[in-house]
């Protein structure tokens, strides 16, 4: 069977999950369950992000050590996508015992071929990017110097560190990036070859004094030392498939390596993790599937800005379902995509109320009515057979390049095709409406084994309520059920004012 292994960004768990979180990691949980409907063998990491100064420091100023505040607060990314319907293979925590272990062998691989070195570095330093920013990167505002993402202070360190020796690797990025469509959407890969091209690979700062960033990955060669948070980090995806531990499990999932990623990380996703994975002689990810931000307000979300939307705000209003629904059809990842609940109102009243719900309705209604709740094999209506495969194909073909709001529209095309058939044909007409109700129904499975991916609970319970199964695109064949079963006329979504 063919692998597919795809990532989330593993999270810093300093604060409760977002919507924004949730956003990048329904992008690649619809991924990886529409990739197990193409017949995948699918991997889905995703997790939490647990050392650094950061974390330190938040744990800290809550009375916490540490290791209590992390275990608390990876809690709650759990629980948040147990509420989202999120279904992983694995959630990583870099505190995990066999993480920590791979990092200090990483680690120890690297400075047995002498590619560390020690020295010193000073430089301006946000702790909510856990980053050094250089002339030109940060903003200036009165005299004052300020994260471009967090728009905060920044801090001045000056102390010793152990570098790694990337500058020499500036040439190897810079082919893969250009050679290559490992970037998608490719429009976020310029800025990434345009720093490279102007000022190349640096050395890297791998590590931090214990006596201020003591929570973290101890150096292997030196205890006074902990691993920096971002390198500690971007080897988590070698842990989750087992790098050294079962290299055919891994060798398995990694030539076909999918990380999902927001755009204010994709320098450390390809300049840094391809500079570290040729080190060890691992090939890049297959694809880094990059998306720009979700904005409230304007602006992008977070817990300094104040614009925050946590996912129970959101699950007061609508169902995880609808929420999934919604942020996939606004997600077109070359663009940021503003937070609107006016917009979710009107797109849950129009799309899920009026197209899906008011399909779902009458189709049960007129199974059981006309029917008693059985409806037979009958000949194949050429037309609503051409329309459901033709939306299968065209909603592939745009999920296999990540364009999610287009597939949605195809996916709903087939709906609304329907539903302007059942207007048509006027099946409650018949005394026994069997062509038009089975093949509306052969029509509406095709269209619920495509919604499954984005709507998984609402596709099960359609798929239940007409006695079918969700089976793989590949297994999809029009005419090929005997009969419905139907139990049920459910309202699956009831209108809101």
């Amino acid at each position: 069977m063919k692998s597919f292994y795809v990532t989330t960004p593993i999270y810093y768990p300093n604060a409760e999950p977002h919507i924004g979180h949730a956003y990048t990691t329904i992008v690649a949980d619809v991924i990886a369950r529409w990739m197990k409907l193409e017949g995948f063998d699918v991997f889905f990491l995703t997790g939490t992000d647990e050392h650094g100064l950061k974390l330190q420091r938040a744990a800290e100023s809550k009375g916490f050590s540490p290791k209590e505040f992390v275990d608390l607060m990876s809690g709650k990314f759990k629980e948040a996508w147990a509420k989202l319907n999120i279904e992983y293979s694995r959630f990583i925590r870099t505190t995990d015992s066999d993480h920590e272990e791979l990092v200090k062998k990483v680690m120890k691989e690297l400075w047995d071929k002498g590619l560390i070195y020690r020295g010193s570095y000073s430089g301006w330093y946000c702790t909510s990017c856990e980053r050094f920013y250089d002339e030109g990167e940060y903003v200036k505002e009165r005299g004052r110097k300020l994260c471009p993402i967090h728009l905060r202070e920044l801090e001045w360190f000056e102390e010793e560190t152990y570098f790694l020796k990337f500058s020499k690797l500036t040439d190897y990025v810079l082919g893969v990036l250009k050679e290559g469509d490992v970037v998608f959407p490719r429009v976020y890969v310029r800025e990434v070859i345009s720093k490279l091209e102007s000022q190349g690979l640096k050395d890297l700062s791998i590590t931090r004094p214990k006596s201020r960033v003591s929570w973290g990955v101890e150096a292997p060669w030196d205890p006074n030392h902990t691993i920096y948070v971002w390198i500690d980090a971007l080897l988590n995806y070698l842990t989750g498939v087992k790098y050294y531990e079962d290299r055919e499990f891994f060798r398995k999932f990694w030539e076909n390596t999918h990380h999902v990623v927001g755009k204010d990380i994709l320098w450390f996703h390809t300049a840094i993790w391809f500079s570290l994975l040729k080190m060890i002689g691992v090939d890049p990810p297959k694809k880094v599937i990059v998306h720009g931000f979700i904005l409230t307000k304007g602006r992008k979300m977070g817990k300094s800005t104040g614009n925050v939307v946590t996912i129970d705000d959101m699950l007061r209003e609508f169902s995880a379902d609808v929420i999934r629904y919604y942020l996939m059809k606004i997600a077109t990842l070359d663009k940021d995509a503003e937070l609107s609940l006016d917009n979710m109102k009107e797109v849950y009243n129009s799309e899920l109320a009026d197209t899906l719900g008011n399909l779902v309705r009458r189709l049960g209604v007129l199974s059981i009515k006309k029917l008693g709740g059985e409806v037979p094999k009958s000949d194949v209506d050429v037309e609503v057979k051409e329309v459901a495969e033709r939306s299968l194909n065209e909603a592939r073909r745009e999920m296999k390049s990540f364009r999610f709001s287009t597939a949605t529209v195809k996916i709903f095309d087939l709906f609304r095709f329907l539903n302007a058939y059942m207007n048509k044909t006027e099946p409650w007409r018949k005394e026994r409406p069997t062509y038009e109700l089975y093949n509306s129904i052969e029509a509406l499975r095709y269209g619920t084994s495509m919604l499954w991916p984005l709507m998984p609970v609402t596709a099960e319970r359609i798929a239940g309520t007409f006695g079918f199964n969700i089976v793989e695109f590949g297994n999809l064949k029009f005419g090929s059920t005997e009969k419905f079963i139907v139990t049920e006329a459910p309202i699956l979504f009831r209108k809101k004012n």
